[in-house]
């Protein structure tokens, strides 16, 4: 069995260069080459300076680093412009069969979205275009990559089955769940949701905890394929849960009076709330289940898995993902 260790440096404008280390049962051997996909780059002098000390920084992906030459180092290819992964392939072939590979051949990203879930990704009702935090964050990567973003109609039903039968590269913000990870993978993530409980006005002070929302005279809509589907019924237990499909959402049971309540995330309940002057948040002591959000990529694709992380983590530590927040998510 063959084992490289990619290195992999890309620099924006479509410019790519990468080092790796061949090692067989015997030898092992190191290079450092560059990539044309649009045109040939020179390394960055942080990579030329030492490629072995980039290599340990990488290994530990810019964490726990010990000596003063790692952490400035780390510092330099930071500020650099440069986005980096590190990836440990199974065979010499493994980066060509990569969607990241395929994604530079192409030159555009696919991203799968729903566009129902306001302010993370919807359909602006004027200009017809998609927007919110997951647009931006997909167009930025795009951006980046040196390649244009294409966006795929998808709904909640099928968000999962659409990047496991490569109809996308990515989708737009997911909430982690253990059945969607048993088919798909994850990036690291960069937000986090709760669960909270709609309802008309008029019924405000009829319900004031979960406890009282959960009693059989109480009919709760969610949509199907959402995390909320599944934890409704957990929560829910002893009420009336209907379910709808998209395009149909849950809340418009709850606005046509087919249901009590509605239950969303913190995020789209806010923005409901401002766009329907008849609904309100239940006053319930606090939301249910706190969760993280991050986009679903191909399982077996660590190649492409790594590369979104590590873009995640320097967007991070430069506070795009905070631009965003305060962007979009002024309630």
């Amino acid at each position: 069995m063959v084992s490289v260790v990619l290195l992999l440096v890309i620099e924006s404008g479509n410019r790519i260069a990468f080092c790796y280390d061949i090692v067989t049962n015997s030898s092992r051997s190191s290079s450092c080459e560059l990539s044309t996909v649009s045109k040939k780059v020179i390394l960055p002098d942080c990579v030329q300076e030492d490629y072995q000390l980039l290599k340990v920084i990488l290994l530990k992906n810019g964490r726990n680093l010990k000596t003063q030459m790692e952490r400035e180092m780390f510092r330099t290819c930071l500020k650099s412009g440069i986005v980096f992964a590190l990836m440990t392939l199974l065979s010499t072939s493994a980066f060509a069969e990569s969607r990241l590979q395929s994604i530079l051949a192409n030159g555009e990203l696919r991203v799968g979205t729903t566009g129902d879930w306001n302010p993370m990704t919807f359909i602006d009702p004027t200009s017809k275009e998609r927007k919110g935090f997951d647009i931006d964050i997909a167009t930025a990567l795009a951006a980046d990559m040196g390649v244009k973003v294409v966006f795929v109609p998808t709904t909640w039903k099928t968000l999962v089955n659409g990047v496991v039968a490569n109809k996308y590269d990515m989708t737009s913000s997911a909430s982690l769940s253990p059945k969607r990870a048993l088919v798909a993978g994850y990036s690291l993530s960069y937000f986090a949701v709760e669960d909270v409980p709609l309802m008309l006005k008029k019924n405000k002070g009829k319900y004031d905890s979960w406890d009282k929302l959960n009693n059989p005279n109480v009919t709760v809509a969610v949509t199907l394929g959402t995390v909320q589907e599944k934890r409704a019924e957990v929560i829910f237990n002893k009420s009336k849960i209907i379910k709808v499909s998209a395009p149909a959402r849950d809340y418009q049971e709850v606005l046509a009076g087919r249901a009590d309540i509605s239950m969303t995330s913190n995020l789209e309940a806010a923005k409901l709330v401002e766009q329907y002057s008849q609904m309100m948040v239940v006053p319930v002591k606090g939301g249910m289940n706190p969760t993280p959000l991050a986009v679903l990529l191909p399982q077996t694709d660590q190649v492409w898995i790594n590369y979104v992380n590590h873009w995640i983590i320097l967007k991070t530590e430069r506070g795009f993902f905070d631009q965003l927040k305060a962007k979009w998510l002024k309630q």
